[in-house]
């Protein structure tokens, strides 16, 4: 990895559906160059797919959740597994402090987030889980620019 392929990185983050052509006189290089590198990146699973960022809220995914969760008996990782099969989990962290992991969910509807919230104590080894309602998201990109 080196200062070309940050620059290609940087340019994918910001427009996933820049063509290598448009990379290449972006950058100054030739097609075949970048094509190999984007290869090469992904092969190394640096990138690992393409997407698009949406605005949950216009689709409807108007309440976002931070759940601190605490686990019983080492069992963190199998929990962590569980949790990031369902639908509506956005982000799984193993953290420090007084808890064992946090994770970031969106729901339609509060009746929808109280059932998973629910659900959660049915995982084997969920000790206890603290929700915490998002009341105003000010930045929400994953993007390192």
């Amino acid at each position: 990895m080196d200062e070309t392929d940050e620059k290609i990185l940087k340019n994918l983050m910001m427009d996933a559906r820049l063509s290598a052509r448009q990379l290449a006189l972006r950058l100054g290089m030739s097609t075949v160059t970048i094509l190999s590198r984007i290869k090469k990146l992904e092969k190394e699973r640096i990138i690992q797919g393409y997407t698009t960022i949406i605005d949950h809220e216009k689709l409807g995914y108007t309440l976002t959740a931070i759940i601190e969760i605490i686990a019983k008996n080492d069992k963190i990782e199998d929990i962590e597994d569980a949790i990031s099969k369902f639908e509506n989990v956005c982000g799984v962290y193993d953290i420090t402090g007084s808890t064992d992991m946090m994770i970031i969910v969106k729901f339609k509807e509060r009746s929808e987030l109280s059932k998973f919230v629910k659900g959660l104590a049915s995982i084997p080894y969920v000790e206890n889980t603290i929700t915490h309602m998002v009341l105003n998201t000010v930045k929400e990109d994953f993007r390192l620019t």
